[in-house]
């Protein structure tokens, strides 16, 4: 997987504690029937509907590294579009192409 950004870093050294309770948290979350593709996909989809940039940065980041193609993860921002809007989606759009 990529190396999470210079800021989470920084963040994971001030914070050591909450660092690891994330950690746990996402383990957690892993576990269960789908596979690492899906569970991307869903975070992706997740991010986009809470429109947050940096988790959609992450989850883009993080779901090439388990396979996710350009087109599965363009496909998540067209389903969201009609919950979201245009205009969001478009900005999502963007955001996605701010990781390629």
């Amino acid at each position: 997987m990529n190396k999470p950004p210079r800021t989470f870093d920084e963040f994971s050294e001030t914070f050591p504690k909450l660092r690891e309770a994330w950690d746990l948290l996402g383990e957690a979350a892993g576990e269960g029937p789908l596979d690492e593709k899906t569970q991307r996909l869903v975070k992706l989809a997740i991010a986009i509907g809470a429109m947050r940039e940096g988790a959609v940065h992450s989850s883009v980041r993080k779901g090439r590294a388990a396979g996710l193609t350009a087109e599965e993860m363009n496909q998540v921002i067209a389903l969201a579009a009609s919950v979201i809007g245009m205009p969001s989606a478009v900005a999502v759009w963007t955001w996605v192409r701010d990781v390629e």
